[in-house]
């Protein structure tokens, strides 16, 4: 239970902050959620990727739909993907959810230094 609540509360915190600070500060968010709610290192870190995965895989989806992939397919073009919006999706999904769960495990390791 407390997994899916750390995985909720990085989707919504990592959705809410970047649309008032920095677009990097759903980092900032996912070491709060990793330090409020305490969880070893892996879980932690696994909630904090998975979070913000499939935030951002299914946030860049419904905006690649919406403009009927022009720009994905642009991009995807420029970068060495074969042209697939899947894979570019995937690949910007992939670096956020990392980016998060470096996060989430550098919160959780730090509530462990600050109990010791």
């Amino acid at each position: 239970m407390k997994f899916l609540t750390v995985l909720f509360l990085t989707a919504l915190l990592g959705y809410a902050a970047p649309l008032y600070f920095p677009w990097w500060s759903f980092a900032v968010t996912s070491f709060v959620v990793a330090v409020a709610i305490h969880q070893k290192g892996g879980k932690a870190f696994l909630a904090g990727f998975l979070g913000l995965f499939l935030l951002w895989g299914v946030y860049a989806l419904l905006l690649d739909n919406a403009n009927d992939h022009i720009l994905s397919v642009k991009v995807a073009s420029l970068l060495p993907l074969g042209g697939s919006t899947a894979a570019l999706i995937f690949m910007s999904a992939f670096i956020g959810g990392v980016v998060s769960g470096l996060a989430a495990l550098t919160g959780g390791l730090a509530r462990g230094l600050r109990a010791s």
